[in-house]
């Protein structure tokens, strides 16, 4: 039987119940999930479904990440609800082309572990699938593992496993909605040009997935934990100095009242040069490398290949600031003796991210 699999919390739990009821069957797994964006969240998925398949022994295949085809069959549905019109249409594109590929192995029957996800309609897949199956002449099987307390049966299991929970099916449109309802920051969606690792960014999971696999091959024991914490996101910044627009790289955690300000260095302590208005500090190039331990010529190198996020929280700390601290600090060539003007949107918010401690 071939079963298609959408992520390690549903199939995990639907494998072995499958696994129970059909013990005359191989199952085998089929990871094809264009929808799921962006690619990075994709991969984090994949690599916890190959840990699932792993345990339970069950042989996985990856589908093409085709994700242009995706985007073209929910044209025109951007703005559909979940369990509306773009979901039927996922279904369809997803259960098509696992119907075929489950023909191509001669395989007799196929299944989706979308049927165990409580955020979708039963009726709705299992309509998708009988559908897509007749198509290739075998049968769609739809069990309903959800029932007689199936899901808590999962939730517990995932848990147990310290299975990846995603908090979104994976649709970029369905995130974009769903963080609107929520008022929250799509912050899945922010990668920066420098490529810069983000805290609690689906980058970051990943990294602490890859790792946890590592220590899993050598039975090095580890927990995963959650941690409420301050976040923090840059959409744009600039400086401004008598209209020209000068290289600065804005440090983490760097804020303003609004989104722009105005000023003069007013006085330094050290090597911290104050503006007079919002709390800005001006901090030279020379001097960040000293403290961060680097050696970049230019600020345009530092702003495109910067040390990690935790290196430059070290950089504020040793720069004499205090943790609770959001004013802006940019690191520039030389201190400006001119009027400045600084842009600055960023968004300061409680978040909550993973961390992954070794016993």
């Amino acid at each position: 039987m071939l079963v298609h699999i959408c992520c390690a919390v549903d199939s995990h739990y639907f494998l072995q119940k499958l696994q129970e009821d059909f013990p005359q069957e191989k199952l085998v797994g089929f990871f094809y999930d264009p929808n799921i964006h962006p690619y990075s969240e994709y991969y984090l998925r994949l690599l916890d479904v190959k840990r699932s398949c792993k345990m339970l022994n069950i042989e996985l295949i990856e589908g093409e990440y085709d994700v242009e085809n995706w985007l073209e069959a929910v044209r025109g549905l951007e703005q559909e609800p979940e369990k509306g019109a773009r979901c039927s249409v996922c279904f369809d594109r997803r259960f098509e082309v696992s119907a075929k590929k489950a023909k191509e192995l001669k395989e007799k029957t196929f299944t989706s572990t979308l049927l165990t996800s409580p955020k979708k309609s039963l009726k709705q897949l299992q309509v998708a699938g009988d559908a897509l199956a007749k198509q290739e002449n075998i049968a769609f099987v739809a069990p309903d593992y959800r029932k007689a307390s199936g899901t808590q049966e999962q939730n517990i299991l995932a848990k147990k496993d310290a299975l990846y929970r995603q908090d979104y099916c994976g649709c970029i449109f369905g995130l974009n909605i769903q963080r609107g309802q929520q008022e929250k920051l799509t912050d899945e969606l922010f990668v920066p040009l420098s490529k810069q690792i983000q805290p609690e960014s689906i980058e970051e999971r990943v990294e602490i997935y890859e790792k946890r696999w590592k220590l899993e091959e050598k039975n090095i024991p580890y927990k995963i934990i959650k941690q409420r914490f301050l976040n923090w996101r840059l959409t744009m910044g600039f400086l401004r100095i008598k209209k020209e627009v000068i290289p600065a790289h804005f440090l983490p955690y760097s804020t303003l009242k609004g989104e722009y300000t105005r000023g003069k260095i007013e006085y330094n302590i050290g090597k911290v040069h104050h503006m007079s208005r919002d709390e800005v500090r001006f901090v030279t190039l020379e001097h960040y490398n000293t403290i961060a331990d680097t050696n970049y010529t230019t600020v345009t190198e530092l702003i495109y290949n910067p040390p990690t996020f935790n290196e430059e929280i070290k950089v504020r700390t040793g720069l004499g600031i205090t943790p609770y601290d959001l004013s802006a600090i940019l690191i520039v060539k030389s201190i400006p003796t001119n009027k400045i003007e600084i842009f600055c949107q960023s968004k300061t918010y409680s978040d909550v991210k993973e961390v992954l401690v070794i016993y």
